[in-house]
């Protein structure tokens, strides 16, 4: 992914230590599984095609409807995209820096994503958008649900890249207090079911390096929108 393109290092020709533990899964809510270490197989190949996605779409640190700007860098592939602006939060089918539709969602993205969500418990999968956060360190996200999709009986599908984080997973009340949950390289996050409207974040990056994305994370969250 090129530095141009403001993503950062994930140029790097590892992606993990070969030493890793086996994948294995962990329950964190009904519905909710952390697929740990599911995504290492295959991280070199999703960072190649990330690169590939960012080069037509570069990142970008979106604007909330109140006209704060997002710590995190985004960009999308695949039918459609998420953005955010002073109309408020959707999803459009063209990129709106480019007035183009935003790039084809990558196959090596399509497989990890089905697979990781039928591991979880939700067969036939079929995402239609693919959120890509870009975190430095101190970058952020703050908790909030994910409901501008039409169709809310299908689960989150997200993969963390790079730096290690810290998700946060609450309940269906904002003012419920998130457990906190360590992500590695490769950790794979699936919830739906009676957790699909659950709180969610990311506490602020700390600083570090990775040998596949040096000082940056990546995350992939993979969403049917309708």
């Amino acid at each position: 992914m090129p530095e141009a393109a403001g993503a950062g290092h994930l140029s790097g020709h590892l992606f993990g230590d070969p030493e890793a533990e086996a994948p294995w899964d962990e329950a964190i809510a009904p519905g909710a599984v952390l697929l740990r270490r599911h995504a290492c197989a295959r991280a070199e190949a999703l960072l190649a095609a990330a690169r590939e996605v960012v080069a037509a779409a570069p990142m970008r640190h979106l604007v909330t409807p109140g006209g704060q700007t997002m710590s995190v860098a985004m960009t999308n592939c695949g039918e459609w995209g998420w953005v955010s602006d002073r109309r408020g939060y959707r999803y459009d089918p063209v990129d709106p820096a480019s007035g183009r539709p935003w790039p084809p969602m990558p196959a090596v993205f399509l497989e990890v994503a089905r697979e990781a969500a039928a591991r979880a418990g939700y067969p036939d999968f079929a995402p239609q958008a693919c959120l890509m956060n870009l975190y430095r360190p101190g970058a952020r996200l703050t908790l909030h649900q994910d409901r501008d999709e039409l169709d809310l009986a299908a689960p989150i599908v997200s993969v963390s890249l790079g730096l290690p984080a810290i998700f946060l997973f609450g309940g269906l009340l904002r003012s419920e207090r998130p457990r906190r949950y360590p992500l590695q390289h490769g950790d794979v996050a699936v919830w739906g079911g009676p957790s699909r409207l659950a709180f969610h974040g990311v506490a602020p990056l700390a600083e570090g390096h990775h040998p596949a994305t040096g000082a940056v994370r990546l995350n992939l969250t993979f969403r049917k929108t309708r």
